[in-house]
């Protein structure tokens, strides 16, 4: 990045040493206890700077020192902003040179966000040696497949060797056991080098239970006006705590240059203020590193709050679309559980409305909570939408981490993803799901002692209300999260590709993900917003997207068994049942995609 952005928080590298500034409005006294690369220890009294901050210059200190603080002579407790901690999140701190990586791709740009096509990554899941360097391998894999875009689950550095990263405490600290800065560095410069963005997934909206100090120096990151399931909420309304999650966006976009944010439950952060935390975070993206490449933020939000979402110059404001995994999953797989019942009725209906309008909740009750949900999206692009039939949520959340390959029929899934690549959403996939993958994804955690029973015992009680759980003992078969097995179970083979029945799946994804490039991309941003329209007719749902021009993008599919007469498309771009080109009747689960008249 040209501009230069003034970090409050964290060290400063410069030519004296290193400069320290600590937020602790709770602390009377703060040292910093330093280790230089020599092994010397030394300790150094920071000085008060007024409204809590504290600052000090250690001369002589450098890149490669490793340093705690300590509080009012009791606490020893690594920098919340450090920038990176080789042993954890309860170790010290390492400083250091955010100059030393010379990077390649100074003349890459991003990529316009209609062009996306999304791969959630876990890291340490990925490959078996689960680090950056072993990810970088299998990237030509990705981009030959039709990816264009890899987002990472959170890279902050969380407690102990593995986890999923919404736990983590210490946000501007890479995760040690991937690899180092530096290589998660070679991984982005890698995927641009092959054409393909990288967004990464963060978390604002709570820390995790472990190595988190915050509570004892600093109060005010908390407010116990509102209350999340993790506990208080971020206190967004104190402009230090505002800035300190702003500028941990703007460093991951600058310092990594990561190609987005995905802004993990939008819904948890509560905000009175004239301007939300999320919007003036998004503004500061806009007219930072987003006015100089194309950088995109995408939002998950359960109460689908269209006003948030649309493009602001080269940053697009996406959403991950809840509202389309689960009328489809119900479709799919006949489930009607949980979460799920709320689109058991008129699920059709539902899944034409997300494909043409972005949302299926635009205001009407939840059955859930009984709340109504959701605003009018129907003037939005469809761009304004990341559309998914797995994730690790909808994967990782189940019991035993099950993915569709195992919970749905193939011609069924084969009709799933053709409506997720075809259809002009983002689409997402998730790690493994181009080649059908076997493997599930757990929940998995490394915590110790008593919080890790309360964490295994709290996952296998959340599954009591279902009636296949209700049994203890058939509770007590849902994997243990603190489990080294269980993490192992969720890594991926690269191996599988290459045997039936993966190899298939890997060329049906290409060739849906082939036809969307050649076809759909460039007609994307000439759909017009506020004019798509559907119709169900039985199990047939037709969707129409008009363009510029008199065009019409038109998906028909059949989420039937019986087959069912449609009219002659004029212009065929692919149908699914490659056979039935030349019949006027939508085979059963065939899926049809042309350009007509709008």
């Amino acid at each position: 990045m040209s501009k230069d952005i003034s970090w409050q928080f964290g060290p400063r590298l410069g030519v004296d040493g290193t400069l320290f500034r600590f937020w602790a409005p709770g602390a009377r006294r703060v040292d910093l206890l330093m280790d230089a690369r020599d092994g010397t220890p030394s300790r150094q009294q920071f000085a008060a700077a007024g409204d809590g901050w504290f600052e000090t210059l250690a001369r002589g200190f450098g890149a490669g020192g490793r340093y705690r603080l300590r509080i009012d002579d009791e606490l020893d407790v690594p920098d919340p902003a450090s920038r990176f901690q080789p042993d954890g999140v309860t170790g010290p701190g390492e400083v250091l040179d955010p100059h030393s990586y010379q990077w390649r791709d100074l003349r890459w740009q991003g990529r316009p966000w209609h062009e996306a096509v999304l791969y959630e990554l876990h890291v340490g899941t990925f490959t078996r040696e689960g680090t950056y360097a072993a990810a970088i391998a299998r990237l030509d894999d990705l981009a030959k497949a039709g990816i264009t875009a890899i987002e990472l689950l959170p890279l902050n550095t969380f407690p102990g060797r593995r986890g999923w990263g919404y736990d983590g405490v210490l946000l501007y600290a890479p995760q040690p056991g991937y690899g180092r800065p530096e290589d998660l560095k070679r991984f982005v410069q890698a995927a641009h080098e092959r054409g393909l963005m990288v967004l990464l997934d963060v978390v604002y909206n709570h820390f995790g239970p472990e190595g988190n100090y915050l509570h004892r120096y600093a109060e005010d990151f908390f407010t116990s006006a509102q209350h999340t399931p993790w506990g208080s909420a971020i206190n967004f309304s104190h402009p230090v705590v505002r800035q300190f999650f702003i500028q941990n966006a703007l460093y991951w976009l600058s310092e990594y240059r990561f190609d987005g944010l995905r802004v993990d439950a939008v819904h948890a952060m509560f905000d009175q203020g004239d301007t939300h935390f999320i919007d003036e975070l998004v503004d500061s993206v806009q007219s930072g590193p987003g006015s100089e490449r194309y950088v995109h933020v995408v939002l998950e939000n359960h109460h689908n709050e269209a006003r948030r979402l649309g493009r602001k110059g080269r940053t697009m404001v996406a959403q991950w679309n809840d509202d389309f995994h689960h009328p489809l999953h119900v479709l799919m797989t006949g489930e009607r559980d949980g979460y799920y019942r709320n689109h058991a009725e008129r699920t059709l209906e539902q899944l034409g409305r997300v494909l043409a309008e972005g949302f299926a909740y635009q205001g009407e009750v939840y059955q859930t909570d009984g709340h109504a949900r959701g605003e009018r999206s129907a003037s939005l692009p469809p761009t304004a939408f990341v559309s998914f039939i797995q994730n690790h949520d909808q994967i990782g959340n189940r019991a035993f981490g099950e993915r569709l390959t195992q919970l749905a029929p193939r011609e069924k899934l084969r009709a799933g993803l053709a409506v997720l690549l075809l259809a002009p959403q983002i689409p997402m996939l998730f790690m493994g799901e181009e080649y059908g993958a076997a493997q599930p994804f757990l929940y998995f955690c490394d915590y110790q002692g008593d919080l890790a029973t309360a964490i295994r015992d709290g996952r296998r009680n959340e599954f009591a209300a279902f009636g296949v759980f209700a049994d203890e003992q058939r509770r007590e078969q849902i994997p243990d999260p603190n489990a080294e097995d269980t993490f192992l179970t969720s890594q991926l083979d690269a191996e599988d590709i290459a045997h039936a029945p993966h190899r298939e799946w890997l060329a049906y994804t290409q060739e849906l993900l082939s036809v969307r490039a050649a076809k759909l991309v460039r007609l994307i941003p000439e759909i017009v917003p506020g004019t798509a329209r559907y119709t169900t007719d039985d199990h047939l749902l037709t969707v129409t997207w008009p363009m510029s021009r008199g065009r019409a993008l038109v998906m028909q599919a059949n989420f039937g068994d019986t087959p069912k007469p449609v009219p002659r498309a004029t212009n065929l771009w692919y149908s699914t049942a490659g056979s039935s080109l030349r019949d006027e009747a939508l085979a059963g689960w065939e899926v049809r995609v042309s350009l007509g008249a709008s």
